[in-house]
């Protein structure tokens, strides 16, 4: 074996906010991707009839069910608001260095804040959460 140098790894790197953002931003993609039989599932549940409905609603009303929607729906909002973080860089704005880390943390901000909002809203009068 040849002693030439390796590229660096990530045990070379630190972690910084646009590293672990983009891979939050990955991360996220495939979980939505991931999501997709479980919404189809919902979805069928509506069309076969009150039986079968009942069966997807014991699902997601349950705590397994709850979690999974809750990580979904912040998995949503992370992803949608990174998105137009995105369109942003891709007309040219927002490169200089305290702008893409003031973007970054509104994105993260905005994803927990509607996350939050979304579950208020939708729980609000029925006290389930």
């Amino acid at each position: 074996m040849t002693n030439r140098p390796i590229s660096p790894h990530l045990q070379v790197y630190q972690p910084q906010l646009t590293s672990v953002l983009s891979i939050l931003h990955r991360m996220t993609g495939v979980v939505l991707g991931l999501g997709i039989p479980f919404l189809v599932y919902w979805i069928w549940t509506i069309s076969q009839g009150p039986a079968e409905y009942a069966s997807g609603r014991g699902f997601f009303g349950s705590l397994i069910g709850r979690t999974l929607l809750f990580g979904w729906t912040f998995c949503f909002f992370y992803h949608l608001n990174n998105g137009v973080r995105h369109l942003f860089w891709d007309i040219g704005r927002g490169f200089e260095l305290v702008d893409v880390y003031r973007s970054g943390w509104l994105v993260v901000a905005a994803a927990v804040v509607m996350t939050l909002a979304t579950w208020i809203f939708a729980y609000a009068g029925r006290g389930a959460m």
